[in-house]
């Protein structure tokens, strides 16, 4: 089985949710007339990232009766899609979250765990902690969603593996910070380092969105990246400028890779648990 993804790294206008969904819906066409089966948005990619005081001006659910959902649920009958807004429960907490948009229908909303709250970010004050981690069923089969922090934390994408995720969709809001000797953006190279490591270490494929453009004094650096179950990488995108990666997934390589590389078979999660209990006992 084949899977045509498309990564679209898009510059977003902060708080203009309306203005924001309009470059969702050119892309979605531009990926359609692709052939493309699914497409994944970054972080926040209907609302920006700054949020600050326009979070509850900003937050949309991801229903039929949404004006901004709406025509993104129409336009999920002819291919998956991925976006990134700011939920709302219904006791007025808001999460920065992921939707996977399906056939017209929402298959899964993940909120993000991991909130940022140093250095240049500022994420819990604005935002309640998602507290689940799940792997959802697709068409294409079993799927996991992270946003940014989260997988920079070792037990999110180890979670979703566990839970029968076989293609990770990790999207962020990720400024530039820091030069290596190969003038690049040191967090470019971590997150494309990091994710390698994740589809090596969980024969999985895991995909990269991540948004570009300047937001209050942010840049944001773009660089989507695609990688295989055996760690290889797929498809790369620029740097620093809106762009549409796409890459086709072999599916058949999990078992080829799983096959010769039987990580998952050997993986003994209750030794895990037993020890977990054991290290959170000592409190």
């Amino acid at each position: 089985m084949k899977l045509k993804l498309a990564l679209a790294q898009i510059n977003t206008k902060l708080g203009e949710v309306e203005a924001n969904l309009s470059k969702h819906l050119e892309y979605i066409e531009k990926a359609k007339a692709q052939k493309t089966d699914l497409i994944v948005f970054p972080e926040l990619s209907l609302t920006g990232y700054v949020l600050q005081d326009l979070v509850a001006l900003a937050a949309h659910q991801p229903t039929e009766e949404d004006p901004i959902f709406k025509p993104l649920l129409a336009a999920s009958k002819d291919l998956d899609i991925v976006v990134g807004f700011v939920d709302e429960d219904s006791r007025h907490r808001f999460y920065i979250a992921s939707a996977y948009l399906s056939g017209g229908k929402v298959l899964h909303v993940h909120h993000k765990v991991y909130l940022p709250t140093y250095g240049l970010f500022d994420e819990g004050r604005f935002f309640a902690w998602g507290d689940s981690i799940r792997s959802f069923d697709t068409k294409f089969g079993r799927v996991g969603m992270l946003i940014c922090e989260d997988f920079w934390h070792a037990s999110p994408p180890y979670l979703l593996w566990l839970d029968g995720a076989d293609i990770m969709l990790f999207s962020s809001a990720s400024p530039g910070r820091g030069l290596n000797d190969k003038d690049k953006l040191e967090s470019a190279r971590w997150v494309e380092r990091v994710n390698k490591a994740y589809a090596s270490m969980f024969t999985s494929f895991v995909a990269h969105a991540n948004r570009v453009g300047y937001e209050d004094g942010l840049h944001f650096w773009g660089g989507a990246t695609i990688f295989d179950p055996n760690g290889e990488e797929l498809a790369h995108g620029p740097y620093n400028e809106e762009a549409i990666t796409y890459a086709e997934l072999d599916l058949n390589q999990l078992r080829r890779t799983r096959s010769r590389l039987p990580l998952l078979r050997d993986e003994r999660t209750a030794l895990v648990q037993k020890e977990l209990d054991r290290i959170l006992s000592r409190g």
